[in-house]
């Protein structure tokens, strides 16, 4: 299978399986975030557990990260190679209302929100909707 596919699982500590490799593929080809309908769709003979399974690992391996972009459903991109899911990595995420499509902004950071005391930050979910390029055509 691709070698940069294989880098990118073991760079997470995560077994290359077939499963596993071919997800990680699908989730490269795409330049925006996909569902995981969108996924099963591209793996109609697969066990949807395995897929969710998969996406699971992951996510906790800081390979991909999940969008909550207000269509209901979740949706997934892979992370920088380096990426920790730190609130330093965290970026914008735009959802375009005419193609439903997801993009990751990596450029624009999730503004640092200073929270009153006794609040712990977990997580930020930033999501700006709205046209994208190619609909705007």
């Amino acid at each position: 299978m691709n070698k940069e596919i294989d880098d990118k699982l073991k760079l997470k500590n995560i077994k290359p399986t077939a499963m596993r490799q071919l997800v990680l593929e699908v989730l490269l080809q795409h330049k925006t975030a996909i569902s995981l309908p969108e996924l099963e769709q591209k793996f109609e003979k697969a066990d949807k557990s395995t897929l969710y399974r998969t996406l699971k690992t992951f996510q906790e391996k800081q390979l991909i990260h999940a969008v909550e972009d207000g269509t209901g459903s979740l949706r997934y991109a892979v992370c920088d190679d380096f990426c920790t899911c730190e609130p330093k990595d965290l970026h914008v995420h735009f959802l375009c209302i005419k193609c439903n499509k997801t993009y990751c902004l990596h450029d624009i950071p999730v503004p640092e929100i200073e929270l009153p005391e006794g609040f712990t930050f977990e997580n930020a979910n930033f999501v700006i909707k709205g046209i994208c390029k190619k609909c705007n055509f």
